[in-house]
């Protein structure tokens, strides 16, 4: 009886039917991960191509990997790299393939994301903007007529007079009350330290993701936005967008104090009302840069000289009203408590998060930090 009525309602079922992919689309979905992985090295990405087609047997005599490679060029993935003589044997990537990159990352982590909503961020208070709230308010002087509520106004003239007594008066009259609608401006901090790479597991190559499908996201979504993206080790300096395939880790320690004094270097010069930083990170701070240029290292516990650099620096942040949500991709007790008192110092937020879901958490963070503030 249910699948009659669902029959009648329009639906129709068929057996699964898997999407035909030709060989090159099968490759290109193994390359784009690889190439992540390998910060953009084309050849290494190759190479690890290779042992999975012997594993997995990929190619076949009719489409070989050099055909693969051949389409690739053909199609404008990649590139030969030359120097200034013409001379070169080298492959690179194209702008086109760092844009893809950037979309694939994007669609892996706000693809397992509920769907929120076309339009710009909206901000808990409400008044003139651009996005409806849902909620109702009386008409007042100055109010768009295109927002009247039009069934509603008539249901209130009617409660009050009735049908026989039918009149509309302007107290009767509703609108659609509206979100304002705010720009934001975001530095994301990514830890570049030798730790995102040791005991065995790749933190950077997430963090990576996350910030491909971030900057893509807002590019395209929030076009008013701005993001910065900086990475931190021994030292912190901004990267471009462009930059964001070969990024990679270091023989670096942790200078988390000179990721936030960039990020809010960044953010003083930015004419936007709304601020934060994001910083994904996996190690406690463990360097500072002194005044004549050396560094002080300390990778035994949490030196506490450093650490209230850290803390200053977030009360700082805190002063200049600019939030910083810490994103903990370890789960070591004492660096649980580091973060705590990070997090209390600046009154920001910390998640305590593996790599899995990652960039799901910082989306709906950004979501919601966009809704709550004006």
């Amino acid at each position: 009886m249910i699948m009659n009525s669902l029959k009648q309602s329009g639906f129709l079922f068929s057996n699964f039917k898997a999407k035909s992919q030709t060989p090159f689309e099968k490759l290109f979905e193994i390359f784009k991960e690889l190439i992540t992985y390998t910060s953009g090295d084309f050849n290494e990405a190759i190479d690890w191509l290779k042992e999975l087609d012997k594993e997995y047997v990929l190619t076949s005599e009719d489409y070989t990997m050099d055909d693969f490679i051949e389409e690739l060029l053909a199609k404008g993935y990649i590139k030969k790299d030359l120097n200034q003589d013409g001379v070169g044997d080298g492959i690179g990537l194209t702008a086109k393939t760092e844009m893809l990159l950037r979309q694939h990352a994007l669609k892996q982590i706000f693809g397992k994301m509920k769907r929120i909503g076309n339009g710009n961020h909206n901000t808990k208070h409400t008044g003139t903007g651009q996005s409806d709230s849902g909620d109702l308010k009386n008409y007042e002087f100055g109010d768009s007529i295109e927002k009247i509520a039009i069934t509603e106004s008539i249901k209130n003239a009617q409660i009050q007079g009735g049908l026989d007594d039918f009149k509309l008066s302007k107290d009767d009259l509703v609108v659609n009350d509206q979100y304002h609608q705010a720009q934001m401006s975001t530095v994301l901090m990514i830890d570049i330290s030798h730790s995102m790479i040791l005991y065995g597991e790749d933190r950077i190559t997430p963090a990576k993701k996350v910030a491909m499908a971030l900057s893509e996201f807002i590019t395209t979504r929030y076009p008013k936005d701005k993001l910065d993206i900086i990475v931190f080790g021994n030292d912190a300096r901004p990267i471009s967008i462009k930059e964001l395939p070969y990024l990679n880790v270091g023989p670096f320690h942790t200078n988390t104090v000179a990721g936030l004094e960039l990020a809010m270097d960044i953010l003083r010069r930015n004419r936007n009302s709304n601020k934060q930083i994001f910083m994904i990170t996996d190690g406690k701070p463990s360097c500072l840069k002194l005044k004549d240029g050396s560094y002080y290292k300390n990778s035994n516990g949490l030196d506490s000289h450093i650490v209230d650099k850290c803390y200053n620096m977030a009360q700082q942040a805190r002063r200049l009203n600019i939030p910083i949500t810490t994103f903990m991709i370890a789960q070591d007790p004492y660096l649980k408590s580091f973060v705590q008192e990070f997090t209390k110092a600046n009154k920001g937020k910390a998640f305590y998060t593996g790599l899995k879901g990652l960039g799901e958490m910082i989306f709906e963070d950004y979501e919601t930090n966009r809704k709550k503030r004006l």
